[in-house]
């Protein structure tokens, strides 16, 4: 069966009116006006700054969804330690993104430079490129954040190979203000082999934290109007199977030269594949192949499946990670879109709409202490809690003496996964960590030697 056509009876049948569209009930509000801050390299003491967090209003139509955002997370962002000069500033932004994603029966449109889709918590979604490209002319890279003549756009290099220096703990960076991500959007430390040590001076946050053994959340939405979850999924479309992670189709071609495609076009020579462009810094490096097991993405590194949010079926993207849980090409969307794409970046609503506020028991939920991991533990100049998979909840966070004496308040703020205490001034001994969210607590008991 056409499984383009599968999916369009999916979503005719799943009956997704707007007050029940994912896409207008999923994305992290700000309404307490909650501001970010900033990491400066050398400095482990947060900057504070006085823009708001997350997403400021979501309104919607029979058609459309608009998210008003500015593009700030909830987590920490920076250092970028590449010598890139810009922070995450005010993007003042309003997306507009299909609530009904159509098909795309031809030719898929090529993902590009600059934004291709935005997560939940209003931070942009880059594909896989920084905008440099291999120039034969000087035998060099440029364009982009280079100096110098540009590329001639036929190897095209890969930020998240060639960048990784410049990128903060939470795996992002600025584009002329513009904070972005280009892949999972899970913080380096919470890999299971790191491949940065920027967390080890800068706080392990991101959007939210893998867990191996659940379905990963909605993270966000591609310009096509379609989903984008994290990491892990059913094993089977049909949503049985247990969970598993799902597996990037693409691999690196086997070549020692750079003088064609993958599908035998013979191209501009690009650099010779050494220790200095090895395979896998440029797109081109990459070859396609067709899995037949389920837990595999097509080309456009999705499937058609179930997920919570889907349950009668959606095309969806997935955040492909390899089994050490670091970045995997295409990374989210790309290098073409599935759907047909209609979401962009807009000045103003010119049609009616009406605005959707998340009630509080809309986004009520529960955690256990097996959600939360404390480190370290014990403790010497600081304790953190890290909350696995995404947090959407205000919480309120408390560090005790055993006797209930209150010694420091923080909170847990939705869109981020880790809270902390400066433990220098306290004596050894044991603590508690209380989380409180309404009628739910959590209470982690902690150990601090000095």
């Amino acid at each position: 069966m056409n499984l383009k056509l599968t999916l369009l009876g999916m979503l005719a049948a799943s009956g997704l009116h707007a007050q029940t569209n994912p896409a207008i009930l999923h994305w992290i509000q700000n309404p307490q006006g909650t501001t970010g801050a900033h990491w400066v390299a050398g400095n482990t003491t947060l900057v504070q700054d006085d823009v708001a967090v997350n997403v400021q209003q979501v309104q919607y139509s029979n058609s459309w969804v608009y998210v008003t955002t500015h593009g700030i997370p909830a987590y920490p962002t920076g250092p970028f330690q590449d010598g890139n000069p810009s922070q995450a500033s005010d993007q003042n932004a309003i997306y507009k993104i299909s609530l009904n994603p159509e098909v795309n029966p031809g030719t898929p449109t090529n993902t590009s430079g600059g934004n291709i889709g935005i997560f939940i918590n209003g931070v942009s979604l880059f594909d896989y490129r920084d905008g440099v490209s291999w120039n034969n002319q000087t035998q060099a890279e440029g364009g982009g954040p280079i100096m110098g003549p540009p590329g001639q756009g036929v190897w095209n290099r890969d930020a998240i190979v060639a960048e990784r220096a410049g990128f903060d703990c939470a795996k992002g960076h600025p584009a002329m203000g513009n904070y972005h991500h280009h892949q999972n959007p899970s913080a380096f430390d919470m890999d299971i082999v790191p491949v940065s040590d920027v967390c080890d001076s800068y706080a392990a946050d991101g959007l939210y934290v893998i867990d191996a053994n659940v379905h990963s959340p909605l993270l966000g939405y591609a310009w096509d109007g379609f989903p984008i979850y994290g990491a892990y999924g059913y094993a089977n479309p049909d949503g049985t199977g247990g969970i598993t992670r799902m597996k990037s189709g693409f691999q690196l071609r086997n070549i020692t030269t750079r003088t064609t495609y993958a599908d035998g076009t013979t191209v501009t020579a690009g650099p010779p594949v050494n220790a200095t462009y090895p395979l896998g810094r440029y797109r081109e490096d990459y070859e396609f192949i067709q899995h037949n097991e389920p837990d595999y993405l097509d080309e456009h590194n999705g499937r058609n499946c179930v997920t919570p949010e889907y349950p009668a079926g959606v095309y969806a993207y997935f955040c492909t990670v390899d089994e050490n849980w670091n970045s995997a090409y295409p990374y989210v969307v790309g290098p073409t879109f599935y759907g047909v794409r209609t979401g962009a970046k807009v000045t103003s609503i010119t049609e009616s709409v009406t605005t959707y506020t998340a009630s509080p028991t809309a986004v009520a939920e529960q955690i256990d202490a097996d959600q939360l991991t404390i480190f370290p533990n014990p403790a010497t100049d600081f304790v953190a809690a890290q909350l696995k998979g995404l947090n959407t909840i205000d919480w309120k966070v408390e560090l005790l003496d055993l006797n209930g004496k209150l010694i420091q308040t923080t909170r847990l703020y939705p869109g981020s996964t880790i809270a902390y205490f400066d433990t220098r001034a306290l004596y050894s001994g044991e603590y508690l960590m209380v989380f409180t969210h309404g009628a739910t607590q959590v209470t982690k008991r902690i150990s601090i030697a000095k």
